[in-house]
């Protein structure tokens, strides 16, 4: 397109199109006023230059080519030919002017994008702010704009002015806080990257714009106060939206004409995010200074006025925050002061410079006196409150700096370019004080400092828990970090040159330069203290402001002690008396305590025995002084900040107590005079007595014996002295502290336990009323008492005072019982029975519950509903009873009734109780028997029962053990006993077996007797039997009717008939007992069975009719006959046999002997045999001789030239032999044989010839080559056919086939050989294929009858396996360098398969680095290899499959390493790449050193030039920081200078020719010293210690290197030098041997600190998956770990494979092969459902999808449409419009707005939900929510009907499925056969598979932690092991004789060095010397980082 709106051409496009490579330009038109508003867009083709872009602008615009004007940024830069390509980029806005200092007439906008900056993700961390240690951090917020404006300003040459503007007067808006600068200002392009988030300074390059653009450090100042603290790209942004909601950025460069604004808030990002537009875009406003008609909005009316201020600046920058939250409101007006204080603490010496605010010293101008931070609060209706920060005088850093008596300056300087600065403070005490500052934020006094509990002095330590160390980087504190302490100024544990609370009085500040990280919102260090701490950090003094090498510790402890010693006023302690343990405190606080008897204090003396008054107590102690309290173990006269004083209280006699105090409580103004007269004072008046009176009555008389409950009087009580006044407190009130009495009343209760206090009262005096007590009512216990008075102290309640007893008085008297009002029942006898008499026993009690007696006479009254009750008689006295209670009435059952028994007593007060009883039924009392008549008639042979009831004599029935019922039978022999247990119900039915009586022809009596046999009170019955005879059937008789005749067929007769007949006209006959015929009835025919037919015909029966007999038609078969009759009471049976006799012939059978197959081409094995029978089947003798001639054989086929005939005599038949047919199609072959009438046929079949050929089943056309992916299996099993020589399959089995191939192919399984099975089949199964690329053969051979069957040659073409990994691919900067101690550049690997593919979802913990020193035996990674993890993927790397090893370390020595990449293929084989040489080169040179270390030189001024040699052949070399020579090709020169210990010494020795310098050349990267010679009677001390600095001057190098330093010996003569020579020599000897000693210790302590990380690091390993163990329930015993773990694992694999074993629903759809990774599978394969309903439907749903395969591209499809020639079915996932894809996180349509809109029926579920996919998820859920949709699967018809009519309702119902297989479509539509599903077998195995059951997966997931728990407790008792044994061969004597040697020779060097006059342990050339090693701390260190760190410092 054109320009916006225009229509005209465009730059570099084609056809008005954006073409590749356009750049779209924005123009703003700014000649003339009158100029449009907008922008236009201009197109800048890809290859256009300047030229063409000015002549696409006059047309766009419509300007003259040769009109004036100029193109610029909005940054006034003009666009030329020279910077074109440059400067116009992409979606840029240029202005055009008429000259470039144009000022804009109207405002433009200029679009920006701020997207965050990638290290937002590398750096993340803590980039909010929060609250520590109480600590609001909103001033930290807004520091961070003030550390903005600092680094805006840092180049001004004047007033640096930055202004905090609270504007919180709603009349101008509503709240804002604005952060005005006057620094440099900002451009558009700046103003753009600082909306990028984490742009920080040294990543504003490239692309990026900046003030920062080429960041080079400051250089050092004093303090690090270099401004240089706006660092990260975070904090500005971070602060603005911590404080409000949006932030206006206005600036103005220096070298501007334009304002440029832009506006970022979040209404603004949500407006954008709700819109769907660029989030992180926007516009930047440029427009003229002071022009604010933008400004429209009334809640910004303020800004008016700011933006008019813009005229005056010449550059600014200003931050306009709105949008204040309002607790920020709130604390920024409420803690006006505080918030102001913590900031001026902040940047105290920004303010007030390098020395901070010192009072005395004077404010002249200087380099910080300039910075002016000033903070303006402007409130609706008030004066606007304004502070600068530099008026603050009680921030915390100007009280340190005030109360300082003097400071203790050092340096430290830490491993690379760290440098710390730090000042400690010394704050000494002042007689009774500390002088220490108190901190708001750590306060030291939590309770009030007069608390008499807490005078613990040794207790307030002047710092208290607060830590020594302010730190402050460049120069800004940084709040939430401080140090507590250095070793050197820690207090040490034995007492050194000042006491311990000295090192409480120090604070002190550090000041770090830029090279310690600060977390982004400069709250906290990194790494400060981590770094100080390490053992390679130095320490050194600074003195006058120059650095002292010393012992940093030693100076401490001395400067400390001077601090005390001139500026601590303390405290004398003399007369010391011993030390003392003092338990009244506690335990950690008890001692030890030094006594003492004086102390001098001011001057004054205070001694034991003095009387003294405290002040600040309360109340005020008065007291004489018993010894002084000190804490610790001190002994003699010593000084102390304080301590504690113990005072006996005056007067004695009145108190008699002491009291300990701190010593500072001590009234050093009181006389002693007015002590003495306040102790006579206090003895006036003590108490003496009581008065005790009863105002109201009820007086308690001594030893009265009352009734409980009677009242005791109120009493009224007062305490008089010995002159008889009243008195309420203790004499003392002049102290304020005198104690107020109090009258205690106790009633005591005497018992046989002992004295118990039941009422306990105080009373204190009422000022107006004397003391006084309540009326008493609640004595009520029984027993003797006493009622005692007592006066007692008003605070401890004691009864004596000064030793004497306070008054009291005692009244003793008695309680006892009360006459009875209330009655309960004692315990009763149970259970209650009808008739039982019981008794009821009465127990009495008084109103308050003690047990009384009755007295009196009393009729007690007892009523209960339904019962009728009576008792004889109520006794009285202790034990009173209703005795003989009887109770008669119904109680329904026999397990009782429950009845309420009322008992009333007439005139008690509780005159009635209720008892609750169960009335059980009574004894037996009589038999109920039924029927009720006397005579009873029954049958012979029937039993009678009887209902019998036991009943009580109220006719309840009645139950109880051994209730058992009779019935006897008299009259006739063997008659039944009938019995009946009614012991649990009372009633049952009496009955028992028949009675029956044998022979019996007419009626006979029998009698019945009734009787409980264990009850002979109750009565029997007796009922007489009248018993008829049976009239059942007795006997059965069977007859044949032969016309009138009937034959009686006698049981087991034998009856002939002709085959295949019917007998008929058969009946029977039944009879009684007695002979009588019995009609027989439809009951009796029911019981009458026959054996020859199921049914019978009941109407024949009732005749006596008989079925018909059908006789067999076989002559062979005789039918047995039976008729039975049964009931219950007999079982009668009559039978007979039917013998079969041969019919008519009527047949003729033939019959095959022999096998019925004849091979093609033979003879049939056997013969047939032909004979004639009856129509049944009967053989009948016709054949004879003459009958062959009239045989006739037929068959299709057959071959009759070898039939044979014969007649058997013997058999009656003939024979036929010699059958044969014609070769063709195998099968059944029917005979014909003919005779006479009749024929016959017989079929035999015809199989298949002898093997000759093979062929293949279920193959492929053989004429193309099969398509197999390499190391897959072939798509079907190889299966082959013998057949013969016409092709008929040759069914012979166990012949061996064989499969021939070429080498090069393999088949798994192996080759082996096979045999058929009996249909002449060999199954080879299916093959794995594993060949090279291309086109293959095999074939298939038999071997029978010893002779070769060859079979069809199979072609195979071979195509690579796109998922197996062949190489890695290593991809990196091959021109880069490698240098020692840097960082590799970044290495991607892709694993690579055989068809040149990227494998894809590997996981990247199988991808590993290894590295190892190159050596010349073989390239074989060593044991020791360094071993390297990929690094995470980043947003902007490739895609998927690409492996990043980034910021990897590069060895520190140089030469030759190795680099190789593996990948784990499984747990036994890994791939690697191919091994990569690099070669690691020097670093930046650091050093100058030596290549050899020279002895110790010990020389002399003498003549001889041999004692004047202080170096011979030193070769000089550069290395840099790892000790790698570099340098090679730098030139310059080496200057030699002697110097001494102390920098001011000026009398060194000089060089021969007297001079004080030497150059030597730097050529070829070293220097050669050949010799270097003192000159002759040279200057220095004798005995003296010098050193010669080599320092090299190199001027192509632009840093400095460090110099070399090589310590000598001066002496003045020549035996003294042979001295020191030796020395020397020895100390070089014995430093080297101590050397190698601490690195074989020190080795041995990382080799442990190593074992010991990676012992820890197992035990948690061991620990997590034993947890994850006990969440599965798999428990792990203590003992017998692993052989538990190995059976539990056996036992869950057997679980899983049995699992695995077990049939599950499969698709047997063929899967498509696989031959590139861009294809996924049919659809059928790609998902899986558990439910058998559910996948049903689904299945049938998607019936005409399921065959499809789905691919990743187009290009895959169209290969696959290709090579199938159209005939599958596709889907590429590129082409599905992802848009309409539904949501599977929605819910279903039946909730609205998250709610139910209505209760669904049916358990309605979308169908996707039920597939789970076991790979390639997002791709599956791409696919079947295309192919699903919103489908829903419910129960059934009647569930989705109902669910569709209310979604309808709301909203589009999608297609519904039922678990039934019914389908209703979106459209409504439902029912028919296309909307029905088929059975699960119909589908023909097109259905979705089942899952892995859940139980099998659950095992799998404890087999593989059980494996994991395995291997962690393997490696933990490995590790535990090695261990062990280093810590035993530590301990061991050869390890301790080392050690014992190391200590000896570190004593002898001590003393050589002594007597050399020598310094100990120089750091500075021992770290020259030796290289620093690697410390192993205690703390856990991982160990892989730990064995690289290691591994790179032995490279």
């Amino acid at each position: 397109m054109a320009a916006a709106g225009d229509g005209g051409p465009s730059v570099g496009t084609g056809e008005g199109g954006r073409g590749d490579g356009c750049r779209k330009v924005y123009l703003f038109d700014r000649r003339e006023k009158e100029s449009e508003l907008g922008d236009r867009v201009v197109q800048v083709g890809e290859r256009s230059d300047y030229a063409a872009f000015r002549a696409s602008v006059c047309q766009t615009l419509g300007i003259s080519p040769e009109e004036k004007f100029v193109i610029t940024t909005t940054s006034r830069k003009e666009i030329t030919c020279d910077n074109f390509e440059e400067t116009v980029k992409d979606g840029v806005t240029l202005y055009l002017l008429q000259s470039v200092g144009q000022l804009l007439l109207t405002a433009t906008k200029e679009r920006i994008e701020f997207l965050p900056h990638y290290d937002t993700l590398v750096k993340s961390g803590m980039y909010e702010y929060y609250a520590s240690e109480g600590q609001n951090p909103l001033p930290f917020a807004l520091a961070e704009l003030i550390d903005n404006s600092l680094s805006a300003t840092s180049r001004n040459t004047g007033i640096r002015r930055i202004q905090i503007k609270l504007h919180f007067d709603e009349t101008q808006g509503k709240p804002a806080v604005a952060v005005i600068d006057n620094g440099r200002g900002m451009t558009s392009k700046q103003l753009n990257n600082w909306a990028v988030y984490r742009l920080s300074k040294f990543t504003r390059q490239g692309d990026f714009e900046s003030d920062h653009s080429g960041y080079v450090r400051p250089v050092p100042v004093p303090r690090s106060l270099n401004s240089d603290i706006s660092y990260f790209g975070v904090g500005g942004k971070q602060a603005v939206f911590f404080v409000g909601q949006s932030a206006r950025m206005i600036s103005k460069p220096a070298d501007s004409q334009d304002v440029h604004e832009l506006v970022l808030s979040k209404e603004d990002f949500e407006k954008k995010e709700k819109n769907k537009e660029s989030i992180y875009s926007g516009y930047i406003r440029n427009r003229k200074p002071s022009d604010s008609v933008h400004i429209t909005n009334d809640d910004e009316r303020f800004l008016h006025c700011l933006i008019s201020e813009e005229k005056e600046k010449d550059s600014f920058t200003a931050v306009v925050i709105t949008g204040v939250q309002s607790e920020h409101i709130q604390y920024l007006k409420n803690y006006f002061h505080l918030w102001t204080r913590q900031l001026a603490h902040i940047y105290h010496y920004y303010i007030h410079g390098p020395k901070g605010n010192e009072k005395h010293t004077s404010k002249e101008a200087g380099p910080f006196n300039n910075i002016d931070i000033e903070i303006s609060m402007l409130e609706k209706g008030k004066a606007p409150k304004i502070v600068n920060l530099r008026e603050i005088q009680d921030d915390m850093q100007t009280l340190y700096i005030n109360t300082a008596t003097d400071s203790f300056e050092f340096k430290a300087h830490v491993e690379g370019d760290g440098v710390v600065e730090g000042i400690i403070r010394y704050h000494p005490f002042l007689y009774d004080r500390e002088t220490y500052p108190d901190d708001p934020c750590f306060p030291s006094k939590l309770k009030d400092e007069d608390d008499d509990d807490d005078c613990f002095i040794l207790e307030k330590a002047a710092r208290g828990k607060r830590p020594i160390f302010e730190c402050f980087w460049n120069g800004r504190l940084i709040p939430y970090t401080s140090v507590e302490e250095f070793d050197w100024c820690t207090p040490p544990k034995k007492r050194g040159l000042a006491p311990i609370e000295c090192y409480n009085r120090i604070s002190g500040a550090l000041f770090t330069n830029d090279r310690f990280q600060v977390s982004t919102n400069k709250l906290t260090f990194m790494d400060l203290e981590l770094k100080l701490k390490d053992k390679n950090t130095l320490f050194t003094r600074i003195l006058n402001g120059q650095e002292q090498r010393m012992k940093i510790d030693r100076e401490f402890a001395l400067w400390l002690k001077d601090c005390h010693e001139k500026y601590d006023k303390q405290i004398k302690f003399t007369l010391f008396k011993g030390i003392i343990t003092r338990s009244d405190l506690p335990s950690k606080k008890q001692g030890p305590w030094a006594t003492y008897s004086a102390i001098e204090w001011d001057g004054k003396i205070y001694k034991a025995g003095q009387l003294v008054k405290t002040v600040k107590t309360l109340p005020l102690y008065y007291g004489s002084i018993e010894k002084f309290f000190l804490y610790g173990d001190h002994d003699g006269e010593v000084y102390a900040t304080g301590g504690e004083v113990q005072i006996a209280m005056e007067p004695r006699a009145l108190y008699d107590e002491t009291r300990i105090v701190p010593i500072a409580k001590l009234d050093r103004t009181v006389a002693e005079k007015a002590v003495k007269k306040y102790v006579e004072d206090e003895m006036a008046r003590l108490p003496d007595r009581l008065s005790v009176t009863w105002p109201e009555g009820d007086e308690l008389l001594p030893n009265e014996i009352r009734p409980a409950g009677t009242p005791i009087g109120a009493l009224r009580i007062e305490i008089l002295n010995k002159k008889g006044e009243a008195m309420q407190k203790l004499p003392g009130t002049s102290h304020g502290g005198s104690k107020k009495l109090l009258v205690e009343l106790k009633v005591i209760l005497h018992s046989s336990s002992g004295n118990k206090e039941i009422i306990s009262h105080i009373s204190q005096h009422g000022g107006k009323w004397p003391y006084w007590f309540k009326k008493m009512e609640n004595i009520q216990k029984l027993g003797n008492y006493t009622l005692k008075l007592q006066v007692v102290l008003n605070e401890s309640n004691a009864d004596t005072y000064a030793g004497r007893p306070l008054p009291s008085k005692a009244i003793k008297f008695s309680v006892k019982e009360g006459k009875p009002e209330k009655f309960s029942f004692g315990l009763l006898d149970l259970p209650f029975r009808v008739g039982v008499p019981f008794n009821i026993p009465l127990e009495f009690q008084d109103e308050f519950g003690h047990t009384s007696q009755l007295i009196n006479d009393i009729q007690p009254v007892l009523e209960a509903s339904g019962l009728s009750l009576q008792y004889e008689e109520i006794t009285k006295g202790p034990n009173c009873v209703i005795r003989g209670v009887t109770a008669k009435g119904p109680v329904n059952s026999c397990q009782g009734k429950n009845f309420n028994l009322k008992v009333i007593l007439p005139g008690f007060k509780q005159d009635s109780q209720i008892l609750k009883i169960r009335l059980l039924p009574g004894p037996p009392y009589r038999l109920k028997v039924k029927p009720d008549s006397e005579i009873l008639v029954i049958e012979n042979g029937t039993a009678f029962p009887f209902q019998v009831e036991v009943l009580d004599e109220s006719d309840n029935i009645t139950a109880q053990p051994k209730l058992i019922v009779h019935c006897k039978f008299l009259g006739a022999p063997n008659l039944p006993l009938y019995t009946v247990d009614c012991s649990s119900s009372g009633t049952s039915i009496l009955s028992g077996s028949a009675i029956q009586v044998q022979n019996i022809k007419k009626d006979q009596t029998l009698k019945a007797k009734i009787e409980i046999p264990s009850c002979k009170d109750v009565a029997p019955v007796e009922k007489t039997i009248k018993l008829l005879p049976s009239s059942h059937v007795a006997r059965l008789q069977i007859f044949s009717v032969e016309g009138q005749k009937a034959i009686q067929i006698k049981h087991q007769d034998e009856v002939n008939w002709i085959a295949g007949d019917v007998m008929h006209n058969l009946i029977f006959q039944m009879y009684d007992e007695g002979e009588r015929e019995i009609h027989v009835t439809s009951a009796l025919a029911e019981k009458i069975k026959v054996n020859w037919t199921p049914e019978i015909n009941k109407e024949h029966l009732l005749q006596g009719l008989l079925p018909d007999v059908q006789v067999p038609t076989s002559v062979k078969d005789m039918r047995y006959c039976q008729v039975s009759f049964q009931d219950d009471h007999v079982s009668l049976e009559s039978a007979f046999t039917v013998r079969p006799l041969p019919d008519e012939p009527k047949h003729l059978k033939c019959e095959l002997k022999g096998g019925k197959t004849v091979q093609m081409g033979q003879e049939l094995q056997g013969e047939i045999v032909i004979i004639v029978t009856d129509q049944y089947g009967n053989q009948i003798q016709a054949f004879s001789p003459s009958s062959l001639s009239a045989l006739g054989i037929a068959g299709i086929g057959l071959d009759s030239s070898q039939l044979k005939t014969t007649f058997q005599e013997n058999t009656q038949s003939i024979s036929v032999r010699g059958i044969k047919f014609i070769p063709g199609p195998p099968g059944n072959k029917d005979l014909c044989f003919t005779w006479r009438e009749f024929s016959d046929f017989i079929r035999v079949q015809l199989i298949s010839g002898p093997p000759a050929k093979l062929l293949l089943i279920d193959w492929p056309e053989l004429k193309e080559s099969i398509p197999v992916i390499n190391g897959r299996e072939l798509q079907n099993p190889l299966i082959v056919q013998l057949c013969d020589q016409w092709d008929n399959p040759a069914p012979v089995p166990q012949v061996k086939i064989n499969v021939i191939k070429a080498n090069n192919l393999k088949l798994t399984p192996s080759n082996q050989q096979h045999k058929t099975d009996e249909r002449g089949r060999a199954n080879l199964g299916v093959f794995s294929v594993y060949a090279p690329r291309g086109e293959h053969t095999m074939q298939v051979k038999a071997i029978y009858n010893k002779n070769t069957i060859e079979g069809p040659i199979i072609k195979l073409m071979i195509l690579p396996d796109p998922e197996k990994p062949i190489r890695l691919n290593v991809k990196y900067d091959k021109d880069t360098s490698f240098l020692a101690g840097g960082t590799f550049t970044d290495f991607m690997i892709t694993v690579i398969s055989e068809d040149d593919c990227i494998i894809k979802n590997i996981n990247p913990a199988r991808i590993s680095m290894k590295m190892w020193k190159h050596s010349n035996n073989g390239n074989r990674p060593p044991a020791n290899a360094e071993v390297f993890s990929c690094n995470k993927i980043k947003d902007n790397d490739k895609e998927d499959g690409c492996f990043y090893f980034r910021d990897k370390a590069v060895p520190n020595k140089v030469g030759l390493y190795c680099i190789q990449f593996g990948f784990m293929m499984d747990k036994a084989h890994i791939l690697n790449s191919e091994q990569i040489i690099v070669d690691v080169q020097p670093n930046q040179p650091v050093k100058l050193v030596p290549k050899i270390q020279p002895a110790t030189p010990a020389v002399s001024n003498v003549h001889s030039v041999a004692n004047r040699t202080l170096v011979k052949d030193l070769h000089l070399i550069i290395t840099d920081d790892f000790n790698n020579q570099t340098g090679i090709d730098l030139v310059g020169t080496v200057i030699a200078t002697i110097k001494g210990s102390n920098e001011e010494d000026t009398d060194t020795p000089l060089f021969i020719g007297k001079v004080r310098t030497l150059e030597f050349p730097f050529v070829n990267g070293s220097a050669e010293i050949t010799s270097l010679v003192l000159a002759e009677n040279s200057p220095g001390k004798d005995s003296t210690e010098y050193f010669i600095i080599f320092e090299p001057q190199l001027p192509a190098l632009s840093r400095t290197l460090e110099s070399y330093i090589l310590p000598f010996m001066f002496s003045d003569d020549v035996k003294k030098q042979q001295q020191m020579l030796a020395f020397a020599k020895q100390k070089d000897e014995l430093s080297q041997s101590i050397e190698m000693y601490r690195s074989v210790f020190e080795t041995s302590k990382q080799l442990i600190d190593e074992m010991k990380c990676q012992v820890e690091v197992a035990k948690l390993k061991e620990a997590q998956l034993r947890n994850e163990l006990i969440t599965n329930s798999i428990d792990i015993p203590t003992t017998q770990q692993v052989p538990h773990i190995e059976a539990l694992l056996k036992k869950k694999l057997l679980e899983q494979e049995e699992l695995k074993k077990r049939p599950r629903r499969s698709c047997t759809l063929p899967n498509y092969t696989k031959s590139c990774g861009n294809v996924l599978g049919k659809i059928a394969h790609l998902a899986q459902i558990e439910d058998d309903r559910a996948a049903m439907v689904i299945s049938w749903h998607l019936a005409s999808d399921m065959d499809c395969v789905v691919t990743l591209t187009t290009d895959a499809a169209r290969r696959i449409y290709d090579e199938t020639q159209g005939r599958q079915q596709v889907l590429p996932l590129d082409s599905i419009y992802k848009k309409n894809l539904p949501d599977w996180k929605r819910p279903l349509p039946h909730y609205r707005n998250g709610r139910l809109y209505f209760k669904p029926i049916g358990d309605p579920v979308f169908a996707r939900e039920l597939l789970t996919f076991p790979d390639n998820v997002e791709h599956c859920e791409t696919v079947f929510g295309m192919l699903l949709g919103d489908t829903i699967i419910l129960d059934n018809l009647d569930a989705a009907n109902h669910y569709r009519k209310e979604v309808v309702k709301i909203t589009h119902c999608p297609t519904l499925l039922t678990r039934d297989g019914d389908r209703i479509r979106s459209n409504g539509k439902f029912g028919g056969l296309q909307n029905k599903a088929p059975p699960m077998d119909k589908l023909r195995g097109m259905v979705f598979g089942a899952p892995v059951p859940r139980q099998c997966l659950v095992l799998g997931e404890q087999i593989d932690l059980l494996q994991q728990y395995r291997n962690a407790l393997d490696k933990l008792n490995s590790l535990t092991k090695d261990l062990n044994n280093e810590l035993e061969y530590l301990q061991s004597p050869e390890m301790k004789k080392k050690k014992q040697e190391l200590d000896e020779r570190e004593k002898t060097l001590k003393l050589v060095e002594q007597q050399l006059g020598m310094t100990p342990t120089r750091k500075c050339n021992d770290s020259l010397c030796h290289p620093t090693k690697v410390e192993m701390t205690d703390c856990p260190i991982p160990p892989k980082r730990m064995r690289r760190e290691v591994t790179r410092q032995n490279r």
